[in-house]
């Protein structure tokens, strides 16, 4: 493949993974956030079924093996967007992109804690680096307000659902996973919107716009452009352009809803893409090393 042509995916991939933080605030306007984000991945999941049943895929036998892809689909899509859309009620789009993408610096902590991995040093001077990027961006704001902690917590579950799905990754082929958890979130989202909240959507040429804006290119483009790269390229260096994510996640917030990025976020943020590099690149390619996240 090109490396321009390659490049060029990436920026594609990172930049729909953080516009859609701007995209949503702009859509929480038009509807309540839970059943907001319960039809977006409805639709990208009831579509990316159909794809999958389309192409033949085979999909899981085992009652187990569908109850780790529900877990999965519960942490990684129902527990991430849930915090992230209902954060964005009280804080800035890119404050939100920058605690949710923290979540490869969590994994290496969740990783070490819990599953015993091993990492390199750089790894964990990457946390140190990331943890506090964090408390730069959002310490300095002086008010801790619901959205931060929502934040926190969808990072968390997001790194949780990364180690679940390395360790589960052979139940089935990936699209099947990733159809499958988007539905099965999408569901979960669903009906979590009808116990929490009055749930509503109001239905217009923008509101649709950002609907399938959300659906179709924010989720199923993003996770075929992801999954694309990352089967052409190396996944170690691959990962390290997430932390472009966050980056494009404020600028879209500074263009489209004319956040004020104050001079902290600036420097929390250069600290938390310095740390998620770091955790991401893999400089000597140790071969008995845990793999970077």
């Amino acid at each position: 493949m090109h490396p321009i042509a390659f490049l060029l995916i990436i920026l594609l991939t990172t930049f729909l993974m953080g516009s859609s933080f701007a995209v949503g605030k702009i859509g929480l306007h038009y509807s309540s956030p839970l059943f907001l984000v319960s039809l977006r991945f409805l639709i990208a999941g009831g579509l990316m079924t159909l794809i999958v049943s389309l192409r033949g895929l085979p999909v899981p036998k085992r009652s187990i093996d569908w109850g780790k892809i529900a877990i999965i689909g519960t942490l990684q899509t129902t527990g991430v967007m849930a915090c992230t859309f209902l954060s964005l009620r009280t804080i800035t789009a890119g404050e939100s992109s920058i605690l949710i993408f923290t979540n490869p610096l969590l994994v290496v902590v969740f990783g070490s804690l819990l599953l015993r991995a091993r990492y390199r040093w750089t790894q964990w001077l990457g946390v140190v680096l990331g943890v506090l990027g964090v408390a730069i961006t959002m310490g300095l704001n002086m008010q801790l307000k619901s959205g931060t902690i929502l934040g926190v917590i969808g990072a968390c579950s997001w790194a949780i659902a990364t180690l679940l799905m390395k360790r589960w990754s052979g139940i089935c082929n990936v699209w099947v996973l990733t159809a499958y958890q988007m539905l099965c979130g999408g569901i979960l989202l669903l009906l979590l919107s009808l116990v929490l909240e009055q749930p509503y959507f109001e239905w217009n040429l923008i509101s649709t716009d950002i609907l399938l804006w959300l659906a179709i290119m924010a989720s199923i483009v993003q996770f075929a452009g992801w999954f694309y790269v990352l089967g052409k390229g190396d996944a170690a260096q691959t990962s390290a352009f997430l932390f472009l994510a966050p980056f494009f996640g404020v600028l879209s917030g500074w263009l489209l809803l004319g956040e004020q990025v104050q001079w902290y976020v600036y420097i929390g943020g250069i600290f938390v893409f310095l740390g998620i590099f770091l955790v991401n690149w893999n400089f000597n390619k140790p071969k008995k090393e845990a793999d970077p996240v």
